[in-house]
């Protein structure tokens, strides 16, 4: 697999305009073989610089956060992060300031204690609260369970920080029967009782928020229509205000799941996590087939994989747009 490193391979082979006019450019896999490889890949959560990744790799029984670091353009071989091995842990996002990191897991909230169950659907699923790391000069501390103002059930999930500290995250709504969003102002300290986000009103599922740091846009995936699966959609904020989802088309998106948004550090890239696969023309030839063949064990098997797009004609077409 290490000669699948550094390959930028796009699903498609042109940009196309979306129904209200962005030409989004076809979405280009993330480090295949390597970061996306044949397991399940989401969130990535860069430092400032660039230059260090830490993400999720899971299946249906376990999930864990690693580690890669980027030198001479290429990205190390994933390891666990210091944090994470002995439950299961994901979703790691970066505070904007680079000083801390928080994620989800299961572990027990105290020492001793039970591992974290989660009940919806009618069903037990591994179960969520929200840890933070705080970074040193040495390496990272100990995980902190965030509060229980934030933690007030066992299904938090998704989280997303802003450059306040305000915290962004996804979690069931039992009367609603779906997912919604949330965000929990920080101030002086503290945080304040969540409340969700006034366009998640739970008539669908609204997963994964990815929050800009001034809080002035928000990609998230959805169950809404258009949406073929779960779909990703943008939406901003203007004078204080949320504005109405924008569907992000079916370039960005695939027939299939697109989820776990996340953002570059310059706010340049989208990185998602998608189910797609490269198409395959036959007949084929038996060189091709083995190209095929060896891109499918290393990473092109229909799970979650880690893709990105430029995320800069959606700021430009929308952001300055008359509200519709």
């Amino acid at each position: 697999m290490a000669v699948l490193i550094g390959l930028v391979i796009p699903l498609m082979l042109a940009a196309a305009a979306d129904e209200r006019g962005v030409a989004a450019s076809a979405p280009e896999i993330f480090a295949p073989g390597v970061i996306s490889a044949s397991a399940h890949e989401a969130a990535p959560a860069f430092t400032a610089d660039g230059n260090t990744v830490y993400f999720q790799r899971s299946s249906a029984e376990q999930s864990t956060v690693l580690v890669s670091h980027r030198a001479n353009g290429r990205w190390s071989e994933p390891e666990i992060a210091p944090f994470s091995g002995e439950w299961n842990d994901m979703e790691p996002t970066m505070a904007p300031d680079g000083l801390s990191l928080v994620f989800v897991s299961d572990r027990p909230v105290a020492a001793g204690g039970k591992q974290i169950k989660s009940h919806f659907q009618g069903a037990e699923h591994t179960g969520g609260n929200l840890w933070r790391v705080r970074r040193t000069a040495s390496g990272w501390r100990q995980p902190e369970h965030l509060p229980a103002i934030v933690n007030f059930n066992t299904t938090i999930f998704a989280p997303s920080l802003a450059a306040d500290g305000s915290l962004y995250f996804m979690t069931w709504d039992e009367k609603a029967n779906h997912f919604r969003l949330y965000r929990a102002a920080f101030r002086d300290g503290a945080f304040s009782a969540p409340q969700p986000l006034p366009f998640s009103d739970g008539s669908t599922s609204d997963v994964d928020p990815a929050v800009a740091p001034d809080e002035s846009f928000l990609v998230f995936g959805s169950g809404r229509k258009p949406k073929r699966s779960m779909d990703l959609f943008i939406v901003f904020k203007r004078d204080g205000a949320w504005g109405e989802p924008i569907w992000m088309g079916d370039v960005v998106n695939s027939p299939g799941s697109d989820a776990e948004p996340r953002l570059s550090p310059d706010l340049k890239t989208l990185y998602f996590s998608s189910e797609r696969v490269m198409p395959i023309a036959y007949p084929r030839s038996a060189a091709q087939a083995r190209a095929d063949l060896a891109r499918l064990q290393a990473w092109d098997n229909g799970n979650y994989n880690i893709w990105s797009v430029p995320l800069k004609p959606w700021l430009d077409a929308y952001s300055a747009a008359p509200a519709r």
